[in-house]
């Protein structure tokens, strides 16, 4: 008796931008999935901005007292900062999360699909950026509870840079997950990058009048550069005058140039693309 073996065609579809752009699609249904879903992690992640902002806020500005200038609450200077910490913590354990699916064998099976690991690791980045950005609106929505206005241009622009700016944190958090094989591991590794990037970025402190070395941090932070952004658009629908906008907002000064928000936003695009790229090439050399 004679057995016919018979074989099943596989057909492997040919690469195109619209298959990179549904697997990546998918990474972020995936990321999206997990957040909505994970409810505590929602409320875990809101209690140390708000923590920030209205406890550390209150007492540093009852501290400094009229030496805020008396147009401007220490809470309203505070509040973009808050949101960038917000943001940075968030994203960062976005992106770091992609070891769970390297112990749980979930990262190998989307790394073998047809689709490139730049596709993954930007549905990944893309997702991780959405989460921090769902979970500002909240703050947002207490933006009047701090003197900050709720005028409808500034908040879309407030929107559009804390999304920016998560993407670079989960990009961020990419490379660091790169060679990581344990959580545990992976922990302790993002705390000591991303406290250094929080304290070094003005989030918590104006960037006037800082001691040389400090100043010299700040500016080579790439951190500081999407904080400094967020804050000019609160600063620029306050009613403050030059010299308390001089204090709280000066703005970054490359020797004598100021340099404009627009050269700082780019700053932040090109390390977007440079950290996404990085994490490309470690993850194509690991896995």
């Amino acid at each position: 008796m004679t057995t016919t073996l018979t074989t099943a065609s596989v057909r492997v579809p040919d690469s195109s931008l619209a298959t990179e752009a549904r697997a990546a699609t998918v990474v972020w249904q995936r990321e999206m999935i997990r957040f909505v879903k994970d409810r505590s992690r929602i409320l875990s992640s809101l209690a140390q901005p708000l923590l920030f902002l209205f406890v550390l806020g209150s007492g540093l500005g009852s501290l400094l007292g009229g030496s805020t200038g008396g147009s401007v609450q220490f809470t309203t200077f505070l509040f973009p900062g808050v949101m960038a910490i917000s943001v940075l913590f968030t994203a960062a354990f976005a992106g770091i999360s992609i070891v769970w699916d390297r112990e749980f064998g979930f990262l190998r099976e989307m790394l073998v699909a047809p689709v490139s690991t730049a596709a993954i690791l930007v549905g990944k980045a893309t997702g991780g950026a959405t989460v921090a950005t769902l979970q500002c609106l909240v703050l947002l929505a207490l933006a009047g509870l701090v003197g900050v206005p709720y005028d409808p241009l500034m908040l879309l622009a407030m929107v559009g840079l804390i999304f920016l700016m998560g993407f670079m944190i989960t990009a961020l958090g990419l490379v660091l997950a790169a060679r990581v094989r344990q959580i545990q591991t992976a922990m302790p590794l993002v705390q000591l990058v991303i406290t250094p990037l929080m304290f070094l970025s003005g989030a918590l402190f104006p960037l006037s009048g800082l001691p040389t070395w400090l100043a010299v941090l700040t500016h080579i932070n790439p951190m500081t550069y999407a904080v400094e952004p967020l804050r000019s658009v609160v600063f620029d629908h306050l009613d403050v005058d030059a010299a308390t906008r001089a204090r709280f907002d000066p703005g970054i000064v490359w020797g004598t140039w100021q340099v404009p928000v627009a050269v700082q936003i780019l700053i932040t695009v090109v390390c977007c693309g440079l950290l996404l790229a990085l994490a490309v090439w470690r993850f194509r050399r690991t896995e």
